[in-house]
């Protein structure tokens, strides 16, 4: 008997690792065949900005090189957490990837703890492909015009200014504060419903300075309704040949860039990542897609899933610091 039951235990086992080899003989076959049909490309964040315009940019482009469309899907609604947590949520097989924002993966999450998910654990990094420089640009009424003038003024005046954000743990916020807390000023801050509200008000005046992607401000800023005071940037931009990096000044830290990239839910299979950064690479090589989202402002980093995931863990840390040290919080 116990030999009969010996027999059936080896049995069972045989057969469960017959089993898991089969599926994982499937798995890899699924992702050497991929992609059989089109894929969701889900923006966290309503049609018309950067990451749209670079989403569709880059979507129509990515699927000629997949062989399948790209179908890009706007979930916008808590800082951009609506859409990720639907990337999140969707099955690892690669027919569901989501635009990946510094608001979305360190920002918001960083000041939130009920945001729903983990931007390290719970998506899987495929690639950057771009990045947009931010600025600080002030209403032409503020008694300043440089750098140095600007920070003497906002150190003889502690709370007189304020700064308009997008809104609570967005981007805009959380690198204001970076910045307050390294120059050592103080600067109330005023969050509106998004970054065009908080744009015009700061072009109309009744907001003192904005920190905002450089696309935005641009505008208004060769218009010369904001006057540009420092930008986050690996070097001084062309189009603002006076206007210093945050590196010059002192302030390193805070010179760090909005990205935008490409992430998957967890585990997906690296043949599949593989292939989306190998198609990226070659879609940024597209004379139209480059153009196109050189017109938002923004360079071309495409840098692969290790690289990615490093910078997102950087960028999670770095806000998660701010947080702490500003000891912000949802309003």
């Amino acid at each position: 008997m116990k030999s009969f039951a010996r027999r059936m235990l080896l049995s069972s086992a045989l057969q469960l690792s017959l089993l898991a080899l089969g599926m994982g003989i499937s798995a890899f076959a699924s992702a050497q065949t991929f992609p059989t049909r089109p894929i969701r490309l889900v923006v966290p964040f309503a049609p018309g900005g950067s990451t749209d315009i670079i989403a569709r940019a880059v979507g129509d482009a990515l699927g000629r090189q997949l062989g399948q469309p790209v179908i890009v899907e706007n979930k916008a609604g808590g800082g951009g957490s609506v859409g990720a947590l639907e990337v999140m949520r969707a099955p690892k097989d690669g027919y569901t990837i989501g635009m990946a924002t510094v608001s979305t993966t360190a920002a918001n999450p960083a000041i939130n703890p009920k945001i729903g998910y983990d931007p390290i654990k719970d998506f899987t990094a495929i690639t950057n492909i771009a990045a947009t420089p931010n600025i600080i640009a002030v209403h032409p009424s503020f008694p300043a015009k440089d750098f140095k003038t600007f920070m003497a003024v906002l150190k003889a005046n502690p709370g007189k200014y304020s700064y308009s954000s997008s809104g609570t743990g967005g981007i805009g916020h959380l690198q204001t504060e970076l910045f307050k807390s390294l120059a050592g000023v103080y600067i109330v801050h005023i969050p509106y419903r998004g970054a065009g509200p908080a744009l015009a008000d700061t072009v109309g005046g009744q907001v003192s300075m904005i920190f905002d992607n450089l696309p935005s401000s641009l505008p208004f800023i060769k218009d010369g309704k904001l006057v540009p005071i420092v930008v986050a940037a690996p070097k001084r931009l062309a189009q603002l040949p006076n206007v210093p990096t945050f590196a010059e000044v002192g302030l390193a830290p805070v010179n760090r860039m909005a990205y935008y990239g490409l992430l998957g839910p967890a585990g997906m299979p690296k043949e599949i990542v593989d292939k989306y950064y190998a198609a990226v690479q070659k879609v940024v090589t597209d004379p139209a897609v480059l153009k196109r989202i050189e017109e938002t402002g923004s360079i071309i980093n495409v840098n692969g899933p290790e690289a990615f995931s490093k910078e997102i863990k950087a960028e999670y840390a770095v806000y998660k610091e701010v947080v702490a040290k500003q000891k912000l919080q949802l309003d």
